[in-house]
């Protein structure tokens, strides 16, 4: 009883906090269990303490998007050694929780993606479980996703993602006109974030489904209907919507740095900054699987056709191109 009362303290003096809020110079944490407890100038006696010696401290990032690590592409390498190279490769780079995400696969792949997740989750608090990016997706939007293997669901194909992902996904993006008002309803009723990417819907039918709940899109701009001035298509909806928070790839390539002032200038605390990484570090000049064959060109990945895939950049990038919104 008594060592399950303890608690185990530690601190750090002398830092230069940032809260996400405010800077706190000359300042002091005091952590217990392994979590902050209190941030200010006073500490309890004969705490053991860390030195920062004026050294910046803040919050590290949540990527809710990231494909890869260093080497390893975990749609390609479902395994525990691909999940640990992507959080290596993340928290180098200042990301100290990820969604590792699936992009669109077969049936047998999702299942064990799951499982591999779970697993992994039990050893990495870091890893908060997964992202299912398609695919039940719309194929005239599908990007660099392979198309073999997207397609509409079946209820019992839905069910069992459902019933084995359960705490695992966490975010699924989907086009929802390629879903039943029952087989939406089972996904909005399953805990799991829905998010409406890679889509035709126009800007009534998103509307439509934002007053569901869905309360997400994946990757603001990239793979749905454009705002125009009289089809005002999903861009328009999210922007007109101040409930539903619009993640988006911001290095200059998925989007030019205006859109991304004009999407900050409308969404503000809810525009979320987002890797989709493939790769980190630029080892990777080429990688062929399947029906999945794409190459760097100009600091990025272009499948055949030309479609961007996920960002080479992660975390570094994110933080130098913050000064472009701010503009």
């Amino acid at each position: 009883m008594f060592a399950e009362n303890l608690i185990m303290q530690q601190a750090i003096i002398n830092a230069t906090i940032f809260t996400g809020a405010e800077i706190i110079e000359r300042a002091s944490i005091l952590i217990e269990n392994g979590k902050i407890s209190e941030i200010g100038t006073a500490l309890p006696d004969g705490v053991p303490v860390i030195d920062a010696a004026g050294k910046n401290i803040a919050p590290s990032f949540i990527d809710i998007q990231p494909n890869g690590g260093y080497d390893l592409y975990f749609s390609k390498e479902l395994s525990e050694a691909s999940l640990q190279d992507m959080y290596q490769a993340s928290t180098d780079h200042g990301t100290g929780y990820i969604l590792p995400t699936l992009i669109s696969s077969d049936f047998k792949t999702i299942l064990k993606a799951i499982e591999v997740v779970k697993n992994f989750m039990q050893q990495q608090p870091g890893v908060l479980g997964m992202h299912l990016e398609g695919p039940f997706i719309n194929a005239d939007k599908r990007g660099a996703h392979p198309a073999a293997v997207i397609r509409r669901p079946t209820d019992e194909e839905l069910k069992q993602i459902i019933a084995l992902g359960k705490d695992v996904i966490k975010i699924i993006t989907i086009a929802p006109e390629c879903f039943t008002d029952d087989q939406l309803q089972l996904l909005l009723d399953s805990g799991m974030n829905v998010a409406i990417g890679h889509t035709a819907v126009t800007y009534d039918q998103a509307q439509y489904y934002f007053s569901k709940g869905i309360r997400l899109v994946t990757h603001l701009y990239n793979a749905m209907t454009q705002m125009g001035h009289r089809e005002c298509g999903l861009v328009g909806a999210i922007f007109d919507n101040d409930e539903v928070y619009a993640p988006i790839i911001l290095d200059g390539g998925h989007c030019h740095y205006a859109a991304a002032r004009v999407a900050y200038k409308q969404k503000g605390n809810r525009l979320i900054l987002l890797s989709d990484a493939a790769f980190l570090g630029r080892k990777k000049q080429v990688f062929d699987w399947e029906n999945l064959s794409i190459k760097m060109v100009d600091g990025y990945y272009r499948d055949g056709a030309g479609n961007l895939g996920a960002l080479l950049y992660q975390c570094l990038m994110l933080l130098k191109t913050l000064w472009h919104i701010s503009m």
